[in-house]
């Protein structure tokens, strides 16, 4: 039903968390993987975790985030590797948390390097590689509940998040005629490495915020990922599937989250 078999997949961003889960999951359904992430280790710990599926998998050293060279070259790689590339996955992502009043344009800039501006980058190297092999493809992009209702302190990263919300939109309307979907998965809280589970932020989502009572884990965040790359999904394109617990729906903000968030760094 997935119609994973034989596809092959790059993920930036695939050497941990929601990447690497992702990457284990789209392997687990047939594809063959290469994982960009800017560490080699990282990276070759989960392509090993790939083979041991049966499934074809690289490694790639890359930093996405310096400039559009770098980008066109890790999906370059990337394909001369995997033999092409059906499924392009953008996990990489990274949040400013500051007031709006004690932002800098530096500051600004950082959040949309990190959030929108290489997915334009990587997804039009892949699009143009699949329209001129006439290869039918798929592009899923990390989004965030952020892109979907404001956040205080969170306004740049939430603004690059909208921004790539409406881009998705975009390519999925230019593309679409080349059989390209490109949809995007919004998670809510999710535990990562990076975001560690901690008691307070544990009772604020049991309490306040999340209908559902905790935060998502990186397989949901993978599973939604692998249905959109999938032929389940095979006629949806440009669209924005909120993995959030409910939290969009029920439309709560507590403020609490931004302090525990700050806290964690």
């Amino acid at each position: 039903m997935l119609g994973l078999e034989g596809k092959r997949a790059l993920i930036i961003g695939g050497g941990r968390g929601m990447g690497e889960a992702s990457a284990l999951m789209l392997a687990g359904g047939g594809a063959d993987i290469a994982i960009v992430d800017m560490e080699l280790e990282r990276a070759e710990t989960v392509a090993a975790s790939v083979a041991t599926l049966g499934r074809q998998s690289y490694a790639i050293v890359a930093n996405v985030l310096q400039d559009e060279t770098s980008v066109n070259a890790a999906v370059a790689e990337a394909e001369q590797k995997l033999g092409g590339i059906d499924i392009l996955v953008t996990i990489v992502g990274q949040a400013m948390f500051k007031p709006l009043l004690d932002m800098t344009a530096e500051d600004w800039d950082f959040d949309q390097n990190r959030n929108l501006r290489y997915v334009f980058f990587a997804a039009r190297a892949a699009a143009a590689s699949m329209i001129k092999r006439k290869a039918p493809g798929a592009i899923v992009c990390i989004a965030s509940v952020d892109g979907l209702i404001g956040s205080p302190g969170h306004a740049a990263y939430g603004a690059a998040k909208a921004g790539l919300v409406s881009l998705v939109k975009s390519m999925s309307a230019e593309w679409g005629r080349n059989n390209i979907r490109v949809n995007a998965v919004a998670p809510g809280s999710i535990t990562t490495p990076r975001l560690p589970e901690t008691p307070q932020s544990l009772a604020i989502m049991e309490n306040s915020v999340v209908p559902l009572g905790r935060p998502g884990t990186v397989k949901e965040i993978a599973g939604a990922v692998t249905f959109l790359a999938s032929d389940m999904a095979s006629y949806v394109t440009g669209q924005t599937l909120a993995v959030d617990g409910g939290w969009t729906a029920s439309n709560i903000f507590d403020p609490r989250i931004f302090q525990v968030k700050k806290s964690n760094g």
